[in-house]
Parts: structure tokens; sequence; C-alpha cells
């Protein structure tokens, strides 16, 4: 009873955070000018090449994990991406007042995502 219960709990692992990245990568794809000047802001060189292949990888390794494939190499291919993004985009060190403070509290959201991750990529090892 404890193993099938433990089991559900890393499918619903899966299935939530896989279709955090699946839903933000489809998102993006009806905010590409906003999503590719803040990218653009950072001094990141083919802004909207980087946007458009975040997302679609974002979709791809979620629904491998959503899936229950690849899971490993999925979630740290998500947790790079992760990381990657919030070097790119929450800069806090360089912001002040309520704009810092946000992109400090999306900062450790995404530590977060990342901690589920890596309980998704434990579970599949």
């Amino acid at each position: 009873m404890q193993d099938d219960l433990a089991f559900l709990i890393l499918i619903l692992d899966r299935l939530l955070i896989g279709g955090f990245f699946l839903a933000a990568g489809i998102h993006h794809f009806f905010v590409i000018v906003p999503i590719t000047d803040a990218i653009e802001a950072r001094g990141i060189p083919f802004a909207k090449w980087v946007l458009l292949s975040g997302s679609v990888f974002q979709i791809a390794a979620g629904l491998l994990l959503m899936l229950g494939f690849f899971v490993v190499t999925a979630a740290f291919g998500l947790i790079i991406f992760t990381l990657a993004a919030s070097v790119m985009l929450l800069n806090f060190w360089d912001m002040e007042g309520t704009a810092r403070d946000s992109a400090i509290s999306s900062w450790k959201s995404n530590m977060a995502i990342i901690g589920g991750l890596l309980t998704a990529a434990a579970a599949a090892m």
C-alpha cells in the first residue's frame, strides 16, 4: 500500500512539473515580442532563436516527463534550462525595489522547481 502511494505521488510530481514546462513553453509562442525584448535587453545574441528553441525544448522535455520517457535526461535538461533562464532573466543583483523583490521571489520559485525535478530524476534512477 505504501509503495502504491509513493508511486502515485511520483507520477503526480512528473505530471505537475512536466505540465508546468509544457504550458510555459506553449505560452511563450503567444508572447514572443516582450520575452524576446527582455532577452535582448540582457545582451543575449539571437534572442528570438534562444526563445523559440528554449520553448520547444520546454515543451518536449515537459512531455517526456509527463509520459515517463527519458525522465532523468528530461529532468536534468530542464534543471540546466531553469538555471540558465534564471541567470539570463532574473538578474536581481542588478535591480532595486519591488522589481528586485519580484525577481528574488521568482528565483526562489525556480529553485523549488529544480527540487521537484531532482525528485523526479531520483525516482526514475
